[in-house]
C-alpha cells in the first residue's frame, strides 16, 4: 500500500516496523459537545484505512484518546479550557459532561459504521504517565519552569516544524484580539506541559505533582498513550489536517525527545469538510450532527458514501443537494443489489471474483482511492462472468472496508418488494405509466419500496426525503389505499 506522508510530503510505500504487526494512533475528540460531520468525516476515512489495512492482511491495534481535559480553545496554550465551557454551559460537572459526549460521540461512530478502536483512553486515566514524561523532559534540558507552569523549549530542536517550514518572526503571537501572549515562554513556539494554577485559578480537574496543583496540557496526553499502549515505536498517526500544527508538531518534538529516537514515521491527515461560507465549526450556523441528518431523513451511511466518493486530501464542500445526489447513488445502488437473487443456491466463483477483488485492492493501495473504490462496486454488478451468488460474496467482501451495508440494505428492499407483491391489492401496489422507461421504472420503484418501508416504520422525515428526491427528478406521487401511482412530469 502506498500512503501520502504528511511528514516527507510524498507518497510512500506502507512498511510496518515491525512484520506484520501494525500500530496505529488515532487523535480523538474532545468531548465538550456532539462531533459534527466535519469531525466525523476524518474519523471515516481512518476507519477505511485501518480496515484496509485489515483487509490486506496485517495485524492492526488502533489507540484512540479522548479528550477530557487541557485542551484550550485555541487548539494551543491560551483561551477557555473546552470542557469546563462545555459545563458552563450545560451547568453540569466536566465529569458528567464528558461521559455524555464520549458516549455520544461513539453513537454517532456506530451509525456511520466506524469500527471502535482496540483502545480508547481518557486523558483522564494518565495524569502520572504525564508528570513522568514531563519529569524526564526537565531532566533532559527540554522542558522549563516559568510562571509556575512546565514549558517545552523548542529551540533544543534542530528542526521544530516539521511538517512546514515558517520563519518564527512570521508566527502571530496572539491569533485573536482576545488572546495575550504568554511573557512566560523564552520563544514563541514554546508550548504547556503543565499547568498550575497560575493559568485559571478556577479550572475544575487538578492534580498534585512536583510542580504544584495543576493539570496536563493537550499535547502531552497523546504522546503518553500512544506510550503506554503502543510502545516506543508508532507506525501510523492519524488526523484531520487542523492537528497537523500546533498538536502534532508539539507530539513529535516532545515524544522524540523523551525517547531519544524516531517516534512515527507515517502521518495520514483529512482533509477539511467545508460549507459554501467556508470551514465547519460548531459556532457557526446550522450545526451539523448525525443526529440532525436523520431529523432530515437521511441515513447516515448515505454521508459515509459522501465522504467515500471523494479523496480524504481534497477538501470537501457540505451541502443538502451533495448530500442528495449521495442519497440518490445510495439508492440506485440498492435498487441494483436487490435485484439479484441471493437464493440461487449456487457456490461463489472465487476463481472468477480474483479480478475484481484485485481491482479494489489496487484502488486502495494507491493512497486509499475510495473512489475508485466505489467504482469496483459498480464493475461487479456489471460483470458479466459474474452470477449473483459471486456478486453478492464481493459486495459482502468489499463492505469489509467501505462498510455501506448495501447487501443488508437492499435485503430490505428486496423484502418489502415479496410483501407488497404478496399482498397485491390488498397492501400495497406500484402503479407505473405503460411507457414508462425500463431503466426508470426500476428505480423509482426501488425508491417508493424504500418509501414504503419508511412509512411501515413511521419514518416519515426519510419517507418525505425520498418523496421529495422523486419531485426533484420529475416523478409525481399519488398516493392510495392499498398502493401509489407515479408519472413522469
Amino acid at each position: 500500500m502506498k500512503l501520502y506522508n504528511s511528514l516527507t510530503r510524498r507518497k510512500e510505500i506502507f512498511i510496518p516496523r515491525f512484520g506484520n504487526q501494525v500500530s496505529m494512533y488515532t487523535c480523538g475528540p474532545t468531548v465538550y459537545h456532539f462531533a459534527h460531520i466535519g469531525n466525523l468525516r476524518s474519523y471515516i476515512m481512518e476507519d477505511v484505512l485501518e480496515k484496509a489495512l485489515r483487509y490486506e492482511g496485517y495485524d492492526v491495534k488502533r489507540v484512540m484518546n479522548i479528550t477530557d481535559v487541557g485542551h484550550l480553545s485555541s487548539d494551543a496554550d491560551e483561551g477557555e479550557d473546552k470542557m469546563l465551557k462545555g459545563a458552563r454551559r450545560e451547568h453540569k460537572t466536566v465529569l458528567e459532561i464528558a461521559k455524555y459526549y464520549t458516549d455520544a460521540f461513539f453513537a454517532d461512530c456506530g451509525k456511520l459504521n466506524i469500527k471502535t478502536p482496540d483502545v480508547v483512553e481518557p486523558a483522564t486515566n494518565c495524569i502520572d504517565d504525564y508528570i513522568e514524561m514531563v519529569s524526564t523532559l526537565l531532566e533532559k534540558g527540554y522542558a522549563y519552569p516559568a510562571g509556575g507552569n512546565i514549558y517545552f523549549d523548542t529551540s533544543k530542536l534542530d528542526k521544530y516544524y516539521v511538517f512546514n517550514d515558517f520563519a518564527e518572526d512570521d508566527l502571530a503571537v496572539g491569533v485573536r484580539d482576545d488572546v495575550e501572549e504568554d511573557n512566560n515562554k523564552r520563544n514563541k513556539a514554546d508550548f504547556v506541559l503543565w499547568f498550575t494554577k497560575s493559568k485559571f485559578e478556577d479550572q475544575a480537574l487538578k492534580w498534585d505533582s512536583p510542580w504544584g496543583v495543576g493539570y496536563p496540557g493537550w499535547h502531552i496526553e497523546c504522546s503518553c498513550i500512544s506510550k503506554k499502549h503502543l510502545g516506543e515505536y508508532l507506525d501510523l498517526h492519524c488526523g484531520g489536517i487542523d492537528n497537523m500544527f500546533p498538536h502534532h508538531t508539539n507530539e513529535i518534538a516532545q515524544s522524540e525527545s523523551y525517547l531519544g529516537h524516531e517516534w512515527c514515521h507515517y502521518w495520514f491527515h483529512v482533509h477539511h469538510l467545508n460549507t459554501n461560507d467556508g470551514k465547519m465549526s460548531k459556532s457557526k450556523g446550522e450545526f451539523l450532527t448525525v443526529s440532525l441528518l436523520e431529523e432530515k431523513g437521511y441515513d447516515p451511511l448515505v454521508y459515509r458514501l459522501f465522504c467515500l466518493q471523494s479523496h480524504y486530501r481534497k477538501g470537501l464542500v457540505f451541502t443538502w443537494e451533495n448530500l442528495d445526489n449521495a442519497a440518490a447513488t445510495y439508492n440506485k445502488l440498492l435498487s441494483r443489489i436487490a435485484g439479484l437473487n441471493p437464493d440461487t443456491g449456487a457456490t461463489p466463483n472465487l476463481e472468477a471474483a480474483k479480478a475484481y477483488q484485485a481491482k479494489f485492492q489496487k484502488a486502495l493501495d494507491n493512497d486509499l482511492n475510495t473512489s475508485m473504490a466505489i467504482t469496483s462496486i459498480y464493475d461487479v454488478l456489471k460483470g458479466k462472468d459474474l452470477d449473483d451468488a459471486t456478486k453478492l460474496f464481493l459486495l459482502e467482501d468489499f463492505d469489509r472496508v467501505l462498510s455501506l451495508n448495501l447487501v443488508q440494505a437492499a435485503a430490505k428492499v428486496r423484502a418489502a418488494g415479496k410483501t407488497a407483491a404478496a399482498s397485491g391489492s390488498d397492501e400495497y401496489a406500484i402503479h407505473a405509466p405503460a411507457d414508462a422507461d425500463p431503466v426508470l421504472a426500476e428505480e423509482v420503484n426501488a425508491l417508493l419500496l424504500l418509501r414504503y418501508e419508511a412509512r411501515k416504520n413511521k419514518n416519515w422525515a426519510e419517507s418525505d426525503r425520498i418523496r421529495d428526491e422523486l419531485k426533484a427528478r420529475g416523478i409525481e406521487l399519488k398516493d392510495s389505499k392499498n398502493g401509489v401511482n407515479w408519472t413522469k412530469t
